[in-house]
């Protein structure tokens, strides 16, 4: 049975997110998935925005809130970022997800993912934000065993 790894920092400004999620992106070597877990307006994209960086994307990287759904090109694989906060019924986009996420091609990266929880593999990485007051905010990961390299390149 494999452990899980967690590992927790506080984040005091936008550009410390964003550097964390450099930190993770530079880590990634494609085929992961990321839940990101926190409240509206919880810096679930700024973290994106440095993830995507860190794996050396020159893409704009915006919220998919409305679109659902965006895609990042790295130099050695691709970033899916879905947001489900706005999908009373998943449909389409839930088996978009399922045939993207594991592939090796791929980084999937899902916000708001109790809505496709029979969706998403037990094997990801789970980043939990949450406020702990105005600019502050503790961001916690959690990976199984063979994720912890993830957890690692961000101590």
């Amino acid at each position: 049975m494999s452990t899980a790894t967690t590992w927790q920092t506080n984040s005091t400004s936008s550009e410390a997110t964003e550097l964390l999620g450099e930190k993770l992106g530079a880590s990634l070597k494609g085929g992961e998935v990321i839940e990101l877990v926190s409240d509206l307006g919880g810096g679930k994209t700024t973290l994106v925005r440095g993830l995507a960086r860190g794996a050396g994307s020159n893409d704009k990287v915006a919220s998919p809130t409305f679109t659902v759904s965006k895609v990042y090109d790295c130099p050695h694989f691709q970033i899916h970022h879905f947001d489900f906060y706005r999908l009373p019924n998943v449909g389409i986009v839930g088996e978009e997800l399922a045939e993207v996420a594991g592939d090796e091609h791929i980084v999937t990266v899902v916000e708001w993912g109790n809505a496709v929880a029979h969706v998403l593999p037990a094997n990801r990485l789970t980043l939990i934000i949450a406020q702990t007051s105005e600019g502050s905010r503790t961001i916690s990961l959690h990976a199984p065993k063979d994720l912890a390299y993830l957890i690692e390149a961000v101590q």
